[in-house]
């Protein structure tokens, strides 16, 4: 999919895919850089950037010019939460500021969108990121393929967005990230990131002129879910980033990745799977997640004291992501976590729309369901 030389000459390879890739973007930071809510986003970074700035101040005008950066900076994880590179940028005296524009939209886990303050100082890596989703309006046309980093250590899993992704979206395995179109970091000059050489390769292979570089990203997508590629190069995907063979029908696994992507992309506009509500009539109606269970054989979930949903399909699980499936991922992350060190609270609940959570439960269960069936319809590799 793509070479370390390709990406390092910036142009059209012979030997890979994709011109460039990426890492997912890395924070150092998440409790005070990622927030479910804008608001709380900008009050932490406000006060972080605040913090930081202070110090760059004060780090200008020290008498001791010798001094050692780590006994220098004040260690309070109520105000900063320090790295390497934030202390590097502070001794270069590299000044962060707010605005809301870098207020963006990521995906922080599977199936879990959340506010990023995405900026080189407050980030410790964004990588490739600014020329692959350097503005919102981006979002609208990029898609991105992600991918396990080498050396991976859970089950081998992809994913697909049209948001800037996690370095770990699945906590265990880092990202590698592909995407189809990059840009200047104004957002202007877009450029096709499917060399022209692949484009070459597949249309020479199959005989067929009709095949487009969307053709070929979707292809990649339907071959990476199925489940013999991944079994027969499961040793080659840990150490190396994916190889793709040529299979028997090209277009087979075109339509079945563009459907994979569709929904993935697309999950909280799929219907919700129809769960049956059991309502505790002795509390108040409540919305409300504050730690959402499984009940042990995992066909119900306790949503809240108020509301138990029963009737869980058991095909809903078999959809994994990493070391787990994408229904556990939502129950994990959809919770009210406090950071230990910083304090700050992370509230999923939108106050805005009080029933997004349990609506987004019956719709991943919708996608894992439909992902599971296209899995299973995909053609074979080898006739």
């Amino acid at each position: 999919m793509g070479t370390k030389e390709a990406k390092a000459a910036k142009s059209e390879a012979t030997d890979a895919i994709f011109r460039i890739y990426s890492l997912g973007v890395r924070t150092n930071r998440d409790a005070w850089a990622y927030s479910f809510n804008r608001n709380e986003l900008t009050e932490n970074m406000n006060r972080l950037i605040g913090t930081y700035n202070a110090e760059v101040d004060r780090w200008k005008r020290r008498e001791n010019q010798d001094a050692n950066v780590d006994d220098f900076v004040i260690s309070d994880d109520a105000k900063i939460k320090w790295s390497r590179d934030l202390k590097l940028d502070l001794q270069r005296g590299k000044i962060a500021e707010y605005n809301e524009g870098k207020a963006r939209n990521s995906l922080y886990r599977p199936f879990t969108k959340s506010n990023l303050f995405f900026d080189r100082v407050m980030n410790e890596e964004v990588y490739v990121f600014p020329s692959i989703f350097p503005t919102l309006e981006t979002e609208a046309e990029n898609r991105v393929i992600v991918v396990p980093s080498i050396g991976g250590r859970s089950d081998y899993w992809c994913f697909c967005t049209d948001i800037i992704p996690n370095l770990t979206i699945t906590s265990i395995d880092g990202s590698q990230c592909f995407p189809f179109y990059t840009y200047d970091e104004s957002g202007r000059n877009r450029r096709e990131n499917i060399t022209d050489w692949a484009l070459e390769q597949f249309r020479a292979h199959y005989r067929d002129e009709a095949i487009t570089k969307w053709d070929i990203f979707h292809y990649i997508y339907g071959l990476l879910h199925h489940p013999d590629y991944r079994e027969r190069y499961q040793a080659n995907l840990k150490r190396d980033l994916p190889r793709l063979p040529y299979t028997p029908d090209f277009w087979g696994f075109a339509k079945a990745g563009q459907q994979l992507g569709e929904i993935h992309i697309g999950y909280e506009t799929v219907p919700e799977y129809q769960l049956t509500f059991i309502e505790n009539r002795e509390v108040p109606i409540d919305w409300r997640v504050e730690k959402m269970k499984l009940s042990k054989d995992k066909t119900q979930l306790t949503y809240n004291d108020f509301l138990t949903l029963e009737g869980i399909p058991a095909k809903a699980f078999d959809y994994r992501l990493g070391n787990r499936s994408t229904l556990e991922w939502v129950i994990d992350q959809y919770r009210v976590k406090t950071d230990k060190r910083s304090g700050i609270v992370n509230d999923p609940n939108r106050a805005d729309n009080p029933r997004y959570i349990v609506k987004l439960i019956g719709k991943v269960i919708t996608v894992s369901l439909e992902t599971v069936e296209i899995v299973e319809g995909l053609p074979a590799l080898e006739v």
